[in-house]
């Protein structure tokens, strides 16, 4: 047993606290004898359900007791009290590195993350594009852990262990699913331009699967826009249900979730959400790429919906404007969406 206990930070973005999950819950699994301690926000400590009994998340309030150097450092010191005797820094921002400035000056261990800031650079960059697949950020956590003498397989496959949730959360938005129905999710958004499929592209998307017999749509987002967009499509077409008309938090999403067929995401937190219950994601990518290691847990490339341009990726996040000003990289025909969500129901049913 390298060590008795162990933080684990990620404090943000939601989906990449997500993409901690895999690694984290296999760790602990192979040490049961070592407590991890998770720092994270509120929002995404919200994701840890069915967590191994030896991992405890704890809440940083980053933008309240916890902002600013000396929020940092009172943070440090009530982590300090839990007697750690090593750090994963899964984040290596500015925070993180405040944090591991005092972990380091108390003389405990400390790991960070390889975030591949050059490779990104050059796989991104316009005029001299190196274009190869990085290592994935499941390996990039891995490698943290290996290095505090943590050796382990990531194993994990579901936050379920039945596989999927309890149905009975979900009883509001749906009666349970009947045999031979098909359910597929759509999260449109993302938060920024680059990666969001033009949305009247998808509700074609929607309006075309809907006409389908026996398929129930679920239609995932959050905040009053989305509402408002998601709500038309609701209207519009038949079999379709909204999860953005109220807040009804993760564990009824993902409980929901784990029982779709496949989940039609952008590059987003929605695709994160979906490969931690075990779905298959169709994911359509415009100004970022796989290649910079952000593919779902699990998720095959046969889900990846992209177009081949030579500008792509432009970007490791989606936050650059494009320098094109036309986003061709978001062109993609919503046939081609479609008939991906058959080919891959057609892959997973011949398994």
């Amino acid at each position: 047993m390298p060590y008795r206990k162990v933080l684990i930070i990620r404090l943000s973005a939601l989906g990449d606290v997500a993409m901690t999950i895999p690694v984290v819950y296999s760790v602990c699994r192979a040490y049961p004898e070592t407590t991890f301690v998770m720092l994270t926000q509120k929002v995404a400590s919200q994701l840890f359900i069915n967590a191994p009994r030896n991992l405890q998340v704890v809440v940083a309030d980053v933008k309240g007791r916890h902002k600013g150097f000396v929020g940092l450092y009172h943070l440090a010191r009530e982590v300090r009290r839990l007697s750690i005797d090593a750090v994963a820094d899964l984040h290596d921002v500015l925070r993180t590195k405040v944090l591991r400035f005092f972990f380091k000056l108390w003389g405990i261990r400390v790991a960070v993350i390889d975030k591949g800031r050059k490779e990104k650079q050059e796989l991104t960059s316009r005029r001299a594009k190196v274009l190869r697949p990085l290592r994935s950020s499941f390996e990039r956590y891995g490698e943290v852990f290996v290095s505090l003498g943590f050796s382990f397989v990531p194993n994990f496959v579901s936050l379920y262990n039945e596989g999927v949730g309890d149905e009975g959360l979900y009883s509001e938005l749906t009666l349970p699913k009947s045999s031979g129905e098909r359910w597929i999710g759509v999260a449109p958004f993302a938060k920024h331009k680059g990666k969001i499929y033009p949305l009247d592209r998808m509700e074609k998307v929607v309006s075309e699967l809907s006409e389908e017999s026996r398929v129930k749509i679920f239609l995932f987002g959050a905040g009053d826009r989305e509402r408002e967009i998601l709500s038309l499509w609701r209207e519009r077409y038949s079999g379709v249900i909204s999860l953005a008309d109220k807040r009804y938090g993760f564990a009824v999403e993902l409980s929901l979730m784990s029982r779709l067929d496949v989940m039609i995401s952008m590059d987003s937190a929605n695709m994160h959400l979906a490969s931690l219950v075990a779905v298959p994601v169709v994911s359509v990518w415009g100004a970022t790429h796989p290649y910079c290691g952000f593919l779902g847990w699990r998720q095959s490339d046969s889900g990846v919906v992209e177009l081949p341009l030579d500008c792509r990726p432009c970007s490791v996040f989606g936050n650059k404007p494009c320098y094109r000003k036309d986003y061709a990289c978001l062109e993609i025909a919503p046939e081609t969406i479609v008939d991906r969500v058959k080919s891959l129901e057609t892959l997973i049913k011949e398994k």
